[in-house]
């Protein structure tokens, strides 16, 4: 499962720091921080994120019923460290059928929300329709934080995305109509912040939305 970092936002190799340059290089996005390689889904894996994450590990907490931590993902490097974070949880969907979410926080600029939502970013852009009402709110470390419908994305997924601590926000879930679930005033609690609670997390086996 392990393998070499790629680039956030297209999932091309990229260049380690080096003779001609001191940053992590994709051929076609140039400067990125590099996606780490994705491992099966363990409190481990989630420890060694949030303690490099510079920004926060959302998750659901409580897990909705019947949901598990299906995977994590971090783009930086030990020098930068993360400067994006992915949470994939999944269970079933409110109508039926299996559901799947995935939360990503992100600095400005890195793009990794917008490749798993589908769309070219590297921000939620004009499809972030931000003079409109909210279409949901979640409370996101115990703040209540608005998200948008991001349309112009691709049919088979709903995508949120809003601004929480200071960066974006987003909430991917497949398929669309498992969307309802962020309906439900869902709370996020920052794992960095969870303290002993990480040992209480359930795991499930690798989301293949979070390698994709």
């Amino acid at each position: 499962m392990r393998g070499e970092p790629s680039c956030p936002k297209c999932g091309g190799r990229v260049r380690a720091p080096g003779l001609f340059a001191d940053t992590w290089q994709c051929g076609m996005h140039g400067t990125v921080h590099p996606l780490q390689p994705v491992v099966p889904p363990s409190v481990e894996a989630l420890v060694v994120v949030t303690n490099r994450a510079r920004v926060p590990v959302w998750m659901p907490w409580p897990l909705p019923v019947g949901w598990l931590f299906t995977g994590v993902a971090c783009a930086g490097d030990d020098r930068s460290g993360g400067r994006a974070t992915a949470v994939a949880c999944s269970g079933p969907g409110p109508l039926g059928g299996p559901g799947e979410l995935l939360l990503v926080a992100e600095e400005l600029g890195v793009g990794l929300g917008a490749r798993y939502a589908g769309i070219p970013g590297p921000d939620p852009g004009p499809g972030m329709r931000v003079d409109k009402p909210p279409h949901v709110k979640v409370l996101a470390a115990g703040r209540p934080t608005p998200l948008w419908h991001v349309e112009g994305t691709p049919d088979d997924r709903a995508v949120f995305a809003g601004e929480a601590c200071g960066l974006w926000l987003w909430a991917i879930v497949w398929p669309e109509q498992t969307g309802l679930l962020m309906y439900d005033e869902m709370v996020l609690t920052d794992l960095r912040d969870a303290g002993a609670e990480v040992d209480l997390v359930p795991c499930g086996a690798l989301s293949p939305r979070i390698l994709s």
